[in-house]
């Protein structure tokens, strides 16, 4: 049976609730994003392939802006921040609509480079508001409500595109960022801990806390992210390829259903688990996905395991990264790991659509699935390695299991 204690624990803490409420609405927005921008281009007159691009400047801008504005959180502090990405939003999100194709794509890039990073401020402010030892609870609560977000989001483009009009769906998808970085600026959540806003240290040289052991796990959540995003992709293909399209999303949903269970089984479990050794695992399930491709029930069936693994490979990862660095780069690191995750994603879905294009549907569940497995093998043995040494100190130290978890950790 499954104990809810942890979970109760992790809630009773102060302002944990109100920042995962405001973390589920802040994700909207960002889910809807890409599906907003993919209707918006078609309608303009473009292809697939256009909406692509444009698609792809977003994230690579986001995915090079997230450090910096991860490290601007750690020099100047949360609201700086906030109130840059907040005016950037409204500018972008505000001429987006009504921009050329070429200027849009261009503007894509740079709204990327300074758009407001939700998902590294959220883990950020629960690594400031939770204590190490309930941590895992609350990334896990994080990533399903991570699902909760994706459930709502293209769902909602979709509908507000095709019954008024795409270009309402693109001020809509504005719109509600803003909010979100207005919320965020009324919320103001912590980003360092209470002992940790007394040190008074400047903060290390990257050389110091960006380690081969941080690499390798941000490496881990990459592979993650690369074979969560080719699934996603694969899904749509394969019930394509089947005559079956109209399925896809609720054999989508269902994935994420499965991915709530697992997160919230993962949050639960005695023991924490290893980001990286999930991330093999992951990869593994999700190689024979395509034996299900007949039919969309039997799809839905064999995505069990990888949609189980789904929530908690994301929240083992940004919990591990939350420990390994000083509370002065938190934001930095943060960002490091919301960029690996995006590299992911961006690797994913290509990989997959190549793979479809030159075989057949079902191979792009065993091609992410692969590559997303031998990626995280390869950094495996190192990280198992410091987690026995981390193990072994602990263990070796007289006071380790009667001295309180200090909140500077």
């Amino acid at each position: 049976m499954v104990d809810l204690k942890p979970y109760r624990d992790a809630l009773a803490l102060p302002g944990l609730r109100p920042l995962l409420l405001v973390a589920i609405l802040a994700r909207v927005p960002v889910a809807a994003t890409a599906v907003a921008i993919t209707l918006h281009v078609l309608d303009l007159g473009h292809g697939y392939f256009a909406a692509g691009l444009v698609g792809a400047a977003l994230t690579v801008g986001s995915a090079l802006g997230a450090p910096l504005l991860g490290r601007l959180v750690d020099r100047r502090g949360l609201r700086q921040m906030l109130l840059l990405t907040t005016a950037v939003e409204a500018l972008f999100w505000g001429t987006a609509p009504v921009l050329p194709y070429p200027l849009l794509l261009g503007a894509a890039f740079v709204g990327g480079l300074l758009t407001l990073p939700v998902f590294s401020v959220v883990r950020q402010s629960i690594a400031a508001l939770v204590p190490p030892t309930q941590r895992r609870q609350a990334y896990a609560l994080d990533s399903m409500s991570v699902e909760l977000s994706f459930m709502i989001g293209p769902a909602a483009a979709v509908a507000l595109a095709t019954t008024v009009s795409p270009t309402l769906a693109m001020y809509a998808v504005g719109g509600s960022a803003v909010l979100t970085g207005l919320a965020l600026l009324v919320l103001n959540p912590p980003t360092r801990a209470r002992g940790e806003e007394a040190t008074t240290e400047q903060p290390p040289p990257r050389r110091r806390w960006l380690t081969p052991r941080l690499i390798g796990l941000l490496a881990g959540g990459a592979a993650g992210t690369l074979v969560i995003a080719g699934t996603d992709v694969t899904v749509v293909a394969v019930l394509r390829d089947a005559g079956q399209v109209d399925w896809s999303g609720v054999v989508l949903a269902l994935w994420a259903s499965y991915s709530l269970v697992g997160g919230f089984t993962y949050g639960a479990l005695s023991r924490p688990v290893s980001s990286v050794g999930l991330a093999v695992v992951l990869g593994l399930v999700t190689v024979p996905a395509g034996l299900g491709s007949g039919e969309w029930w039997l799809l839905a069936l064999v995505l069990l395991p990888s949609g189980a693994l789904t929530a908690p490979t994301v929240a083992a990862t940004a919990d591990a990264v939350s420990r390994l660095v000083p509370a002065s780069v938190r934001g930095e690191a943060m960002g490091l790991h919301g960029s690996a995750m995006t590299v992911g994603v961006a690797l994913g879905a290509p990989l997959a659509g190549a793979v479809i294009d030159a075989s057949a549907p079902a191979w792009g569940f065993a091609a992410t699935g692969l590559l997303g497995a031998l990626i995280a093998l390869a950094v495996l043995p190192t990280e198992l390695r410091h987690r026995r040494s981390d193990a072994a100190e602990a263990t070796s130290t007289p006071t380790a299991a009667s001295t309180p978890v200090r909140q500077s950790v």
